[in-house]
């Protein structure tokens, strides 16, 4: 009986699972874009499912730290991205945030072939450790 129940704690714990902070660290490094930002306008739409969000951040890059673009200081960039909505109990990453307007924050993106950015951190694109 005991055997059940430290097996049944252990799925269930299982079931919550996100990245260990290591996996989000070494995300960080390797993404190839770092710069701090103002948020300046947050579109957020529908996506292709009703579990899904387009979101599209236009922001200004206010200090590079890191750039493989050449990405310059008070230029205005474009990030995109999808949000989803996983069901209760979903085991995995965890979400990238929505951030506010106005809002100074750090990002670590990639950039597309397109000339927009995307996040390269996941959930923790717009957080530093």
């Amino acid at each position: 009986m005991k055997l059940r129940l430290l097996m049944l704690f252990f799925f269930v714990s299982v079931l919550h699972a996100e990245l260990p902070p290591s996996a989000y660290e070494a995300m960080q490094a390797k993404a190839p874009e770092y710069f701090k930002i103002e948020i300046l306008r947050v579109d957020v739409a529908p996506g292709e499912t009703p579990t899904e969000q387009n979101v599209q951040l236009v922001a200004l890059i206010t200090e590079v730290l890191r750039s493989a673009s050449g990405a310059k200081p008070n230029e205005i960039i474009n990030i995109v991205y999808s949000v989803i909505e996983h069901p209760r109990g979903w085991a995995g990453p965890g979400a990238v945030p929505i951030p506010r307007e106005k809002e100074r924050t750090v990002a670590y993106l990639r950039k597309l072939e397109v000339g927009d950015f995307e996040p390269a951190a996941g959930r923790m694109t717009f957080t530093h450790f």
